[in-house]
């Protein structure tokens, strides 16, 4: 019996389903329970992956744009997506249904062309300044510049 009706072609089956919901970290059972479904909320995540669009483009039956986000990025930061990507390249490789194998063309691997004289230390770049800050009317200890009587626009 299915517990979630798919939805669209790329939508997770059942059989699938199950080999991932073993992966998943255990529900926690404090608090309210959950209204939107993991199933859900994880083939939101993958619809948002295959077509590349912005996340409150993820269609309505997924779940909430932001829920699905926070899902996401909260997996992604305590390391889960890691331990499911290893998880199943381990079942894989136990059922033989993963070849090793790589190969490279170095003739086709270039860089972009925005690659050629970037900084190597831009992290430490300082980030863009801030205009004059409209609550406090000051520029918070920098030199800015104000605007004059006649402008139009910040100079």
């Amino acid at each position: 019996m299915a517990t979630l009706a798919v939805t669209r072609r790329h939508d997770l089956t059942d059989a699938q389903w199950q080999r991932l919901a073993a992966l998943l970290p255990a529900a926690s059972v404090k608090g309210r329970p959950p209204k939107w479904d993991k199933r859900q909320l994880i083939d939101g995540i993958r619809w948002r992956i295959r077509i590349g669009s912005p996340w409150r483009d993820v269609p309505a039956e997924y779940g909430p744009w932001q829920t699905i986000y926070g899902l996401f990025r909260r997996w992604q930061r305590d390391g889960t997506w890691d331990k499911i990507l290893a998880a199943s390249q381990a079942a894989g490789d136990a059922q033989g249904r993963i070849t090793w194998m790589v190969s490279v063309d170095s003739m086709t691997s270039r860089a972009h062309q925005h690659a050629a004289g970037a900084r190597r230390d831009g992290h430490l770049q300082k980030g863009a300044r801030s205009r004059l800050d409209a609550e406090t009317g000051s520029c918070a200890g920098r030199r800015c510049r104000r605007p004059t009587a006649g402008s139009v626009r910040w100079q």
